[in-house]
Formats: C-alpha cells, structure tokens, sequence
C-alpha cells in the first residue's frame, strides 16, 4: 500500500512563480492513485483558498482546500489551545490574520497576549519598535516559523526567521516556533490525513525544516534539490534524509 504524504512546497512544487520540473506530474500521480496527501507549507501569508488558486493559476488542477496546512493554521490551533479567545498583536500577511480570526483571537496594539509574526513584505522599524515594547511589556513572543529565507527565481528573500531574529536581538527574548521543523505541525497533519507518521513521506528542500521535523516525526524523508539545500550542504547535517532526489517528478510513493 502506497504511503501517505506530506509535502513542502516552496521549493518543492514551485519556486517563485515557476513550477518545479516534474511537479505538476507529481500531484497528478498522487490524485489518480488516491494518495492521500497534504502540502504542509511554513508559509504564513496565504489561506488555503489562495494555495489552491495559486497551484490552478500554474496548471495544477484537483488539488482541495483540505490538502493544505499552513504555519498560520497549526499557530492558530496553538494559540486557540493555551488561551481561548486570547488577543494577539500581528505582524503578517492576511492569512495569519485570518487564521487567527477563525480561531477565536482579535487583534489588538494594547497589552495583547501575544505577538505573533509571520513572514509579510510590509514590516518596518515602527513596526518591529511597538513588537519589542509589547514584548518587553510582557506579551509572548511566537513565531510561525523559523526559515530565515525562501527560495524565489534568481534567489532567495528575507523570510520570517529574519524578522524575528530582529525582534530576539531588540527583546533578547526568543520566540516558541510553531511550524516546521516543531513536531506539533507534524502531528496536526498526520492526525487530518488519518494516518501513523510511520506510514508517511515526508518531502521537503529544507534539511533544517522539513528532513529534521519528518525525522524526528518517524516518517520516511525525501530531500529534493529544486529548493534551498544542495547536494554539497548535506554532509554538514549531522543527519541524513531516507531519500535524495533532484526534484518532486523523480519521486514515486509506492516505490519507497
């Protein structure tokens, strides 16, 4: 029976604006051998409705709002657990905001509970000055995930591990990561699809995100090289991925 999966995407199914050679055949695979899978994605900016409309928008058709969670969901999740309808100041894009919403939580720049960040293009020195008053006031610090950068075409951009590196240095308070590489989304994710993470593949371009967390989960890990680690990098981890491939297309589930 073929195993479940669990797939990144940035870097995995697309970087930037372009498809990864052989992604679209992947999903493909996965959709007509009912294959239960879920991208699993750090990415904190876009809702489901958006993932989904961006896979259509790049010719990948048949993929459900359900076969996605987002870093701002599995924070979303947290935070509703520790401190029902709890208040949160937000750096981020309108899917973290969203997801926080959904959960039960409202925004506010007076004595929040939290401040919660989230990669987003808009954030700026009054933005991260009120983050580091707040936190010092003592709202928690929590972050969607730590990749400090995402691959896009020609190269990468500032993620949201460099915000928060900023805030750590001003506070010299470190935040609790929810996503990638933390064992919390990997069981959000293994406990939707309905399955043991022994019978789960877990693929990804991040050794330090997705190989570590899928490791440490008990799943079956495939590394491709279409996104941020090369080949060269990964004798410098001081563990190993199941499985190496160039990318998504040269991966068959029930093969491994």
């Amino acid at each position: 029976m073929s195993k479940s999966i669990i797939s990144d995407m940035d870097g995995v199914i697309y970087r930037g604006s372009q498809l990864v050679d052989g992604a679209q055949d992947f999903v493909k695979r996965l959709i007509e051998t009912n294959t239960k899978f879920l991208f699993l994605t750090n990415n904190s900016e876009q809702t489901p409705i958006d993932l989904r409309k961006k896979l259509e928008a790049k010719g990948i058709h048949g993929v459900k709002e359900e076969n996605f969670i987002t870093s701002a969901m599995a924070t979303a999740i947290f935070l509703h657990d520790q401190h029902p309808g709890g208040t949160a100041y937000v750096i981020g894009g309108g899917g973290l905001i969203s997801e926080l919403y959904n959960a039960g939580f409202s925004l506010s720049e007076s004595n929040p509970d939290y401040v919660v960040v989230g990669k987003t293009s808009s954030f700026n020195f009054e933005v991260m000055k009120k983050a580091v008053n707040l936190i010092n006031k003592g709202a928690k610090f929590i972050g969607t995930n730590p990749d400090m950068t995402d691959p896009v075409e020609g190269g990468i951009e500032p993620a949201c591990g460099s915000i928060l590196a900023a805030i750590e240095s001003a506070t010299g308070k470190k935040p609790y990561i929810v996503g990638k590489p933390n064992s919390l989304m990997m069981t959000i994710a293994t406990r939707k699809l309905g399955v043991h993470a022994s019978e789960t593949i877990m693929i990804g371009d991040r050794m330090d995100t997705d190989i570590v967390g899928g490791l440490e989960a008990g799943m079956t890990t495939c590394l491709v090289l279409s996104g941020v680690t090369q080949k060269e990098m990964i004798d410098t981890f001081p563990y190993r991925p199941t499985y190496i491939f160039n990318n998504v297309g040269e991966i068959y589930p029930d093969t491994l």
